[in-house]
């Protein structure tokens, strides 16, 4: 008998089971396509299978096939936006000078993308509130997203010779945080340079650079 695979886990481990890597059938991607965008802009438990399945125009038994239940189609949603949030990152990073810039550059982003017009918030923050049991499957698709988060801004907090790493990307993912609800509640085209001068002081110890 096979053991099912907690994906999840794969993430922790930094072993990603790419969509790539595997054919997808039009019909999956429709529906992920479909369930994503609503999603992201209702909330997941005001979205109904049968919306979905009519909005990406697929037979019922289609979409079981794919997703045997909806908590299915939940994780493959949230674990698609991990590969992509990844992907953007990383890219990010590949074009900063160091880790220091690479942070700045990092959260420099992430102000501009809560000011893009859609922006409703991360989609992780989102799921997290509507499933409140942390041993929940969605909720540990979410827990191996943020472990992998916080895992890549302690990473560059050592490269950029911080002395406690962990702790100072700890707080980077409460500034993280921070500007993803903020964005979306408060005034996004002001939050900008607040992100850069808090993440500049959190790097430098709580003082701003250049100040004296």
């Amino acid at each position: 008998m096979c053991a099912t695979v907690d994906r999840s886990v794969w993430y922790r481990q930094g072993v990603i089971a790419k969509t790539s890597e595997r054919p997808e059938s039009p019909a999956r991607r429709r529906i992920l396509d479909t369930a994503a965008a609503l999603f992201y802009a209702e909330g997941v438990h005001a979205v109904g299978i049968d919306r979905i399945i009519a909005e990406a125009a697929v037979a019922k038994a289609t979409f079981y096939h794919h997703f045997p239940a909806k908590d299915e189609l939940v994780r493959a949603y949230l674990e698609r936006e991990f590969e992509r949030q990844r992907g953007a990152l990383e890219a990010v990073r590949a074009a900063s000078g160091g880790p220091r810039e690479a942070l700045l550059a990092i959260f420099d982003a992430l102000a501009a993308n809560g000011a893009a017009a859609g922006f409703r918030g991360c989609p992780f923050t989102n799921a997290a509130a509507e499933y409140p049991d942390p041993a929940h499957p969605v909720r540990r698709t979410i827990a191996a997203y943020r472990d992998w988060n916080r895992g890549l801004f302690q990473e560059l907090c050592a490269g950029a010779g911080d002395p406690a790493p962990g702790r100072t990307a700890v707080l980077l993912m409460m500034i993280r945080d921070g500007i993803v609800v903020g964005s979306d509640l408060d005034d996004p085209g002001s939050l900008g340079p607040v992100v850069r001068d808090a993440v500049n002081r959190v790097l430098s110890g709580g003082e701003t650079p250049g100040a004296g």
